[in-house]
């Protein structure tokens, strides 16, 4: 979609407390500079349907995203910007989706270990 004006298509990833609301100001400019933007809300984040307390696990949490990068066109590649906790959604994504991102962009975020791949952490740790 948005290769037909040679612009990107964004994927915006809000941190713990946010919503899709967060990139208010960086949505409209990325578009006015041509770019396709998408701006998601985690589960029981924003306006997603589900409540709080349906949400057990990271990786109910993290759905939206990764329903979003399943959806995704054979070839189509997005950047990933992730702000605060929403590093750790691009870090899953990322390892699941590693042919469908061209750029994973960490603003003020919870870094991905170096040593273990994500899915391990939440895996043995959470």
């Amino acid at each position: 979609m948005a290769e037909a004006n040679n612009g990107k298509h964004f994927v915006l990833v809000h941190g713990a407390g946010g919503g899709a609301w967060v990139w208010y100001k960086v949505k409209p400019r990325l578009e006015a500079a041509g770019h396709c933007v998408t701006v998601l809300d985690m589960a029981a984040s924003g306006w997603h349907p589900k409540a709080f307390q349906e949400v057990h696990t990271f990786t109910e949490y993290n759905e939206p995203l990764m329903e979003f990068m399943g959806f995704l066109q054979e070839k189509e590649k997005v950047i990933l910007v992730g702000h605060s906790l929403g590093g750790m959604n691009l870090a899953l994504a990322m390892e699941k989706y590693p042919d469908k991102i061209s750029a994973a962009v960490f603003v003020s975020a919870v870094l991905p270990d170096t040593l273990y791949h994500p899915s391990y952490v939440f895996e043995k740790h959470l």
